[in-house]
């Protein structure tokens, strides 16, 4: 007879549970919007003023920012270095046409010099544009799904990233409208998309190279 133990051990064996593309995209996203945010704040420090107090909130919004990009992105799209650049750069459209749309429906109601004065987000302006601020994530999560191939799966996932990445990031943007910004002071809007740039370039550059066994290649 044989032993007891050898008759359970001739089964098969449990295959282990692999995660989803979703979660492990989600999980790189997480280490390079984390990464991109220590250089923004780093290029902040060096061209505009030390944030460096605000290190750790920095760190887990560009955390929580980049692990919904990536989760999305794996939710949507068979991998490759070309459609993660391609999405990535929807979303810098995404925040740099909220802007525009800022400037093209508001009244300025505070100047520079008064904004720059303030302690803390500004409040009163994000509250004032919110509705816009609204309206806008949704047609953008509805254009950016019809991009991607229509579905109310799609449209959902997509929303749910516009609506982190406009929480998260895009406020400050959508009060530009709202601000009167002296000729002389249009550098600081520049800067402000610039380091924008900065953020979005790093975080899918570190993505790339933590990912690159799962992305096929740019050709």
């Amino acid at each position: 007879m044989p032993h007891p133990d050898a008759v359970k051990e001739s089964g098969a064996r449990p295959i282990a549970a692999t995660p989803s593309p979703a979660v492990v995209f989600a999980a790189a996203g997480a280490a390079s919007g984390s990464l991109s945010s220590v250089a923004f704040a780093l290029i902040h420090a060096i061209v505009i003023s030390d944030i460096w107090n605000t290190a750790v909130v920095l760190v887990a919004a560009g955390a929580l920012s980049g692990a919904s990009i990536g989760w999305s992105y794996g939710r949507l799209f068979e991998p490759s270095a070309r459609s993660w650049l391609a999405y990535c750069g929807g979303y810098v459209v995404m925040l740099g046409l909220l802007g525009v749309v800022s400037v093209a429906l508001f009244e300025p109601m505070t100047t520079m010099t008064a904004l720059l004065a303030t302690d803390g987000p500004p409040s009163e302006l994000i509250e004032a544009a919110l509705p816009v601020t609204i309206l806008y994530t949704l047609g953008a999560a509805l254009v950016l799904a019809g991009l991607v191939g229509w579905s109310w799966s799609a449209f959902a996932t997509i929303l749910v990233t516009c609506a982190v990445l406009v929480a998260l990031l895009g406020l400050n943007v959508s009060v530009i409208g709202l601000v009167e910004i002296p000729a002389g002071s249009l550098y600081l809007v520049a800067e402000m998309f610039g380091l924008v740039l900065l953020l979005a370039g790093t975080h899918a550059a570190v993505f790339l190279a933590l990912m690159r066994h799962r992305l096929r290649p740019a050709t």
